[in-house]
């Protein structure tokens, strides 16, 4: 397994990767943030110790550590091991889960390949929220979503909740950005899908009819609070909307997701 390094000091610049996480998160759309990708808890480290990304170090109780000696072996990084305290002195808050992993970026996905060898997609427009983002890569992950476009909007995924709230899964279900929008969907229909626009406006189609198990399909989902845009539903080829009981006019945008992307495996 990894090879582990004690830590008694709070101050010990090796465990720099890991300070302040609470005050200053490695966003790298924040001022200050340097990139990494962190993972929280023995499952999300697993998964990114399977992941295209470069593991620089380990940190957190023993007993945590020790749960990944399986997943470590042959890593040639450290496992920085403390106690809970030091821990949480370190990092800025309690973390119940013991255990943190930091790595490097990996390449930039272009989207014309990810979109060449995939049949069906989630395109996000505006999708604010961390959390809901990293339940869609979830959702995504878990009912065989080959891959998320991200247009307008969407922040980085790779922000450390959206990582913990996918359980990982954002760091296993490739993701590109859409530079122009909506004007890049142009490269969906170059390769032959069908582009549906989830909305619940009254003239769309309800799901069930809208044929989406049916070839290539990419499934537009926007914003928390207005939805997709007009220039979005607009540049789709059908606008598709979940049927829903009298007095509730929406589904939060993760949900949405969820069903949608059941339909599409026609199951």
């Amino acid at each position: 397994m990894a090879q582990m390094v004690e830590i008694s000091d709070v101050d010990d610049p090796r465990v720099d990767d890991f300070r302040d996480l609470s005050r200053a998160d490695r966003r790298p759309d924040r001022p200050g943030g340097r990139g990494l990708v962190i993972a929280e808890g023995v499952v999300v480290v697993e998964r990114l110790l399977a992941s295209p990304y470069p593991v620089r170090a380990l940190f957190g109780v023993r007993r945590r550590v020790e749960d990944l000696a399986e997943a470590t072996a042959g890593l040639d990084v450290p496992a920085y091991v403390t106690d809970a305290d030091v821990m949480a002195r370190v990092v800025g808050f309690h973390l119940n889960r013991g255990v943190l992993a930091v790595a490097d970026r990996a390449p930039v996905v272009d989207p014309a390949e990810l979109i060449g060898r995939s049949r069906r997609l989630a395109v996000l427009e505006g999708i604010g929220d961390h959390e809901n983002l990293g339940a869609l890569f979830r959702n995504a992950a878990a009912l065989g979503v080959d891959g998320v476009l991200l247009g307008a909007g969407c922040p980085d995924p790779l922000y450390r909740r959206s990582v913990r709230v996918s359980m990982g899964h954002v760091l296993r279900v490739p993701f590109a950005h859409l530079e122009s929008w909506p004007g890049d969907l142009k490269l969906l229909r170059d390769e032959g899908f069908r582009v549906a626009a989830l909305t619940p406006r009254g003239d769309s189609r309800p799901l069930r009819e809208a044929g989406l198990d049916q070839g290539k399909v990419a499934v537009l989902l926007g914003s928390e609070g207005p939805g997709l845009t007009d220039g979005a539903i607009e540049a789709a080829d059908v606008a598709v909307r979940i049927p829903m009981a009298g007095g509730v006019d929406s589904l939060n945008v993760a949900t949405a997701g969820a069903i949608t992307f059941h339909a599409l495996s026609g199951t």
